[in-house]
């Protein structure tokens, strides 16, 4: 059922359903189609926890075991890195979120010591029992997302390294070599003309015809508890953008799950009035009642899941059609292999994946590299710039939007290689 018939379906079931008098034979068929809803439903409960059940590391690349020797958090000033080494003395090393600075006790004291001794052929095994080992799952969020993300990309590209093989190739088939962009714009906290130069300054940067911009107001960055925000601006912006860009101009909008049900309804019907491509969080991210209330009176898409630190949200949105486009973030989720599994979800529900990409270190190389295996991945995805604190080099990929696309890396493991001399003068993090 597509968005506009299901619209128009919800509002007769409602005057239906609030009609007292109505017949016996009315009520006994409603009483049947929420039976067989209810069914449809569970049936696919049961699709999307097989997927979940589903290994993606490719076992039969490796031919004997891969026992992980050491695992090390390496900081140096700002900087985070994490290296593993096999008994073998294969090597992979990844680097961090700047949030690791808040995060890593959690890294060395709840995480580091379950990998060691463990064959990194059993990844997907490991991924899912951490979360078990020392009740990790109470620590479920950024907090427990961050570490086991760090340690995953550098598991992977020591995987990568030993095969020969990218990462993508690791846990899946490349469908997309080169990931179409958008420009991720932020600066909601700005007057309306300042906002609206800041946009058209990002834009300037880049070969691209995909943008995305903020609506609504996020209480981020102010300590005053009751800052009005800009009303009326967003109102103001989303025709603005769409005028100076013209058609041929991909729109996006997100609101940072600002809005009530009410709120986020009407610029909803904004942005469907001025063809934007989807609504991103357009409630608060974990009230998935109101995403679907929200989703089922909108034509234009609904994307959601940069929040999300477990597969559950995912799970109740995609089986009750509340959702048309998942976000996990590769670092807030805990990594490649169990946003992938979002993805999965997904396509088999007929549903675009778009991740959400945090900015900082090599995070456009692994979102880049999460796209490539996905063929449910979107028109466009987040880019934030190539602005990078890490050295490297980069040998099969030019890293720079050429048409608005960027092609993805496909060296071994992630297909860069982090300066030696940059990694020397980073030491180990202690417990």
């Amino acid at each position: 059922m597509d968005k506009t018939t299901r619209r128009t379906f919800i509002s007769q079931a409602a005057g239906v359903g609030s009609a007292l008098g109505a017949a016996p034979w009315i009520l006994n068929g409603g009483a049947e189609q929420a039976t067989r809803q209810d069914s449809i439903v569970k049936s696919k409960y049961a699709q999307l926890d097989k997927i979940l059940g589903q290994p993606l590391l490719k076992r039969a690349l490796f031919k004997s075991p891969v026992i992980i020797e050491t695992l090390e958090l390496l900081k140096y000033e700002n900087s985070y890195l994490c290296r593993v080494r096999s008994s073998d003395g294969a090597e992979g090393i990844s680097v961090a979120h700047y949030d690791m600075a808040l995060f890593h006790p959690i890294f060395n004291r709840k995480l580091r010591r379950f990998f060691l001794g463990k064959d990194a052929r059993d990844l997907d095994l490991i991924l899912e029992r951490i979360l078990f080992y020392g009740l990790n799952f109470r620590l479920e969020g950024m907090a427990l997302g961050i570490p086991l993300a760090t340690i995953e990309f550098a598991i992977l590209d020591m995987l990568g390294h030993i095969s020969g093989k990218s990462v993508g190739h690791l846990v899946g088939e490349i469908h997309h070599p080169e990931v179409p962009v958008y420009v991720a714009t932020e600066f909601r906290h700005l007057a309306l003309e300042e906002h609206f130069d800041k946009i058209q300054e990002a834009v300037a940067q880049y070969d691209t015809n995909a943008l995305k911009i903020k609506v609504g107001y996020m209480h981020y960055g102010t300590t005053d508890i009751h800052y009005p925000g800009l009303p009326g601006k967003s109102e103001k912006l989303v025709p603005m953008v769409r005028a100076h860009y013209g058609d041929d101009m991909f729109l996006y909008a997100d609101s940072n799950g600002y809005y009530d049900v009410e709120g986020a309804i009407k610029m909803g019907q904004l942005l469907e009035e001025y063809e934007y491509s989807y609504f991103e969080e357009p409630v608060r991210f974990d009230r998935f009642e109101d995403i679907k209330v929200v989703a089922d009176a909108l034509a234009i898409p609904i994307a959601n899941g940069e929040q999300d630190h477990s597969f559950t949200n995912f799970r109740w949105l995609l089986a009750q059609d509340g959702i048309d486009i998942v976000q996990p973030d590769n670092y807030y989720f805990g990594g490649m292999i169990r946003s992938i599994k979002v993805a999965r979800m997904a396509e088999a529900m007929g549903k675009t994946f778009i991740p959400h990409m945090s900015g900082g270190g090599l995070g456009f190389i692994y979102n880049s590299h999460i796209v490539s295996v996905c063929p449910n991945a979107g028109k466009h995805h987040e880019f934030k710039g190539f602005r990078t604190h890490v050295p490297f080099e980069c040998p099969t990929a030019p890293l720079k939007i050429s048409n608005g696309k960027m092609k993805v890396p496909a060296g071994p493991g992630f297909g860069v290689q982090i300066d030696p001399d940059f990694v020397k003068k980073h030491t180990v993090v202690g417990p």
